[in-house]
């Protein structure tokens, strides 16, 4: 297979093609308005969130909506949307840039923001008439009011368009009556607007209405709910009994509500992964901070190898998150500022951009959400018995971060979602991505590619492996079971797993190497041993679900001709020294006391 420079991106294509450093955002792009905006949120997140988070385990909803006000003061709120509406009208890249770094000190703040301006929002804009827009988008992006998105029941979450929540004509034609129960609301205590779905009559899909909210209007909340974490995210019940909504509050079309869920669903599962980040920088550097700090025989436990090695994996993934959640916000922003270029208007323009990225959007959020899992982790260990405290940082951390893997679609949704949602591209002719999978068959035999440069050679090699390997093997999963294969659900589990790894992988490469373009190779040093160990983890983690794979899939010389080729093109041409990598990834945090990249 010839894995062929590409032009123009597409979404899912990066399987297929190799991209240039220089075609990829990073976050040593940002504008100067955009390292403004960050600095202002990181400033209000250490001022006014930071110092203060014990109230937030206390169950201090208050406090959140609060902050949450605060933030709609300084705009924070308003950066997606239009400035006819009251917005700030900025673009893709810089609602990501907010998302990132306002998520990072507490997971109930994170909820509040999130479920305000992504799912609370984001379709009164893109779906919204004219007429909707005006009434309720100022006080939505100045905090004046607030969101929420009413979708889960008891019995449609991962199905959503299952709900049994009924909307019906009233006598008159002027209202639709919604009765039903929904479940899981994010700021349903303190919302007063209410995006709510129900089915009119035998519809075959849902329908959005938007709901005022009113008591005195059949609307019941239930108590909040006792989480895991997030604790001062309010998360009702909310009870709808023939409640009142006039026939002009459905939000798009009748019959459209499964596909404004869907594609409200793309924005958050992104949005979601960059709210990752923040989080994981934050854990990184108080560990980093402990570990120089406490000295257990006679010596700083940043000294000690095991506890190296956690730093250096900690700043990595946070490394290749940054990677991965840029890269695709730009892509992101150039899709819509071409649709824009043919003459769509903007809101259709973002729905169609975000839409052509959805495979990226669930493979980032499922990628980020475990990194963030996997770091809090290894801060509790770090900490050692204070970690388990609740007075250390480390242990709420831990419980916030475990909504992430079922937030937006659970993981094991989205890893399924990424490999189907790329086949339906590819067989609609979005990719070419059935001739790349003959041709990596074909080919898979042939010499190497020719790599140009001085830098990464071994791991530019590998990833174009990575490719090879799985378009070789979805081929044959293809050939085995045809449309049969979405019922093979640990096998697409499989193959999304090497999905997240090579676009993690790509992403960190393609960062490290338009850095080091840019400056030199000393002064990306440690980004380029950060490179290197991903990849080595990420080569481990290809082989393991290679293996399970082709030993599901296929018997006698076909599986002996299979394992050779993942043998061939799943190792180095010579392995690096990892432990001497690890240790010198520590030591550039170690001694500068923080995450700083």
């Amino acid at each position: 297979m010839e894995v062929t420079q590409k032009k123009e991106t597409y979404g899912g294509d990066f399987i297929i093609h190799n991209d240039n450093h220089n075609s990829i955002f990073t976050p040593e792009d940002f504008n100067e308005e955009q390292l403004m905006m960050r600095d202002s949120v990181k400033d209000f997140i250490d001022r006014e969130v930071w110092p203060y988070k014990d109230r937030f385990e206390k169950k201090d909803y208050g406090f959140t909506k609060s902050l949450m006000q605060k933030a709609g003061e300084l705009g924070f709120l308003s950066v997606s949307v239009p400035e006819e509406y009251g917005g700030m009208g900025m673009g893709f890249v810089s609602s990501m840039l907010v998302c990132d770094y306002i998520s990072g000190s507490t997971g109930s703040l994170s909820t509040a923001f999130g479920a305000h301006t992504g799912i609370g929002t984001l379709p009164v804009v893109l779906y919204g008439t004219e007429e909707q827009k005006k009434k309720y988008l100022p006080g939505l992006s100045s905090g004046e009011c607030f969101g929420c998105y009413c979708l889960t029941e008891p019995g449609a979450g991962s199905d959503a368009n299952s709900g049994k929540s009924k909307a019906v004509l009233s006598d008159d034609g002027m209202h639709f009556k919604i009765s039903g129960q929904k479940m899981w609301i994010s700021n349903a205590g303190f919302a007063s607007l209410m995006i709510v779905f129900a089915r009119i009559e035998d519809d075959k899909n849902i329908t959005a209405f938007l709901v005022d909210y009113d008591p005195s209007n059949g609307i019941k909340l239930g108590e909040e709910e006792n989480k895991l974490g997030i604790h001062s995210s309010s998360t009702r019940q909310v009870f709808f009994n023939e409640t009142l909504v006039p026939e002009e509050n459905i939000l798009g079309e009748r019959n459209g509500g499964f596909k404004i869920a869907m594609n409200a669903l793309n924005v958050g599962r992104v949005k979601l992964g960059v709210a990752c980040l923040d989080a994981q920088r934050r854990i990184t550097t108080e560990s980093i901070k402990y570990a120089n700090e406490r000295i257990q025989f006679k010596v700083p436990i940043s000294k000690f190898g095991a506890i190296r090695e956690k730093i250096a994996n900690m700043a990595t993934s946070c490394y290749m998150g940054e990677s991965a959640c840029y890269r695709v916000a730009k892509d992101i922003e150039d899709r819509i500022e071409y649709f824009v270029s043919k003459g769509m208007s903007d809101q259709e323009a973002e729905l169609k951009g975000v839409e052509d990225f959805a495979v990226e959007c669930s493979l980032i959020k499922v990628g980020a959400s475990e990194d963030i899992q996997n770091c809090a982790d290894e801060g509790i260990q770090i900490f050692g018995g204070m970690g388990f405290s609740a007075d250390t940082p480390m242990e709420s951390a831990w419980r916030d971060a475990r909504i992430g893997r079922i937030y937006e679609g659970t993981n094991e949704i989205n890893r399924m979602l990424s490999v189907g949602m790329l086949l339906k591209k590819g067989m609609k002719g979005q990719i070419d991505l059935m001739a790349a999978v003959m041709q990596a068959a074909s080919s898979i035999n042939n010499n190497e590619e020719e790599i140009k440069g001085n830098e990464l050679i071994e791991e530019q090699k590998l990833i174009y492996k990575f490719k090879q390997i799985f378009l070789v093997l979805l081929g044959n999963c293809v050939q085995k079971y045809g449309t049969r294969l979405e019922n093979h659900q640990q096998i697409l589990l499989c193959l999304s797993d090497i999905l997240i790894e090579t676009y993690f992988s790509e992403s960190g490469l393609l960062r490290t190497l338009k850095n080091i373009n840019r400056t030199s190779y000393e002064l990306q040093k440690t980004q380029t041993n950060i490179t290197k160990l991903y990849i080595f983890d990420a080569q481990n983690t290809i082989h393991k679900k290679g293996i399970e794979i082709i030993s599901r899939i296929s018997a006698g010389q076909e599986r002996k001709n299979l394992f050779a080729v993942l043998k061939k093109k799943c190792t180095y041409s010579e392995y690096p020294d990892i432990i001497n990598i690890k240790n010198e990834i520590a030591d550039s945090f170690i001694k500068q006391n923080s995450y700083f990249i």
